[in-house]
């Protein structure tokens, strides 16, 4: 009476092991192609950012630097890949970036040696602030990583020459204030109260004409946080 029952099951069972089997076999033999990381039409993000910047100052994209890769920045591209006489497909690849002088560096891991020398410029800057003003100063610090106007590296935004005056007046060499740490480790965690600001400044200290130009995003304790 069960026989026909269990050998239908074998089979549909056997049918279904088949099928699995194929699959794994396709999946191995035809892998999925890698995924493009290139700055094309649909991109968003940092290096979207600089590209229309640096076509911007050569007078090829007149839209807004909002990090978006839409219709405009892909003919911005085009122009400016036709004027240098690359392939003109409108994606911002290898050689394209490097004709634009384009390097953007990537924000470092929260280990403990980078945590350690963010958080002494943290505490050298900051000291005295409210907690979100001093992750603020490290999110800046970051920031500037990510931006093709800045050095590539933590170390080297640190220590640009004339970046930061606590790097100059030895106040960098001093103790670290516990807080700081903590305030370093958020900010490489992507912690970012300053709202994506690439200046701060003090407008009852600074002697500066050109920072009180830069628009202002926030003002967080005694800073002013500015693109």
């Amino acid at each position: 009476m069960n026989a026909q029952p269990s050998r239908l099951f074998r089979q549909t069972a056997v049918i279904v092991l088949l099928n699995a089997m194929v699959v794994a076999i396709l999946y191995w033999a035809f892998p999925s192609p890698a995924v493009e990381t290139l700055s094309k039409y649909g991109s968003t993000g940092a290096e979207v950012k600089a590209i229309q910047q640096t076509l911007k100052e050569r007078g090829l994209y007149n839209g807004n630097v909002d990090g978006i890769y839409g219709t405009q920045t892909q003919e911005a591209v085009k122009k400016f890949q036709k004027q240098q006489g690359l392939a003109v497909d409108g994606i911002a690849g290898p050689q394209t970036l490097k004709r634009l002088g384009i390097t953007i560096g990537t924000i470092p891991q929260a280990n403990e040696a980078n945590v350690n020398l963010l958080a002494r410029i943290i505490s050298a800057e900051a000291r005295g602030e409210p907690y979100s003003g001093q992750v603020a100063v490290g999110a800046v610090i970051l920031n500037r990583i990510e931006h093709p106007s800045f050095p590539d590296t933590l170390s080297g935004v640190i220590y640009q020459p004339g970046a930061f005056t606590a790097v100059t007046d030895g106040q960098f060499d001093q103790p670290v204030a516990e807080f700081a740490y903590r305030a370093a480790r958020d900010a490489l965690n992507g912690v970012d109260p300053s709202g994506g600001a690439i200046y701060y400044y003090n407008p009852d200290r600074a002697v500066s004409q050109w920072i009180r130009t830069r628009p202002v995003i926030k003002r967080i304790g005694s800073h002013l946080f500015c693109s």
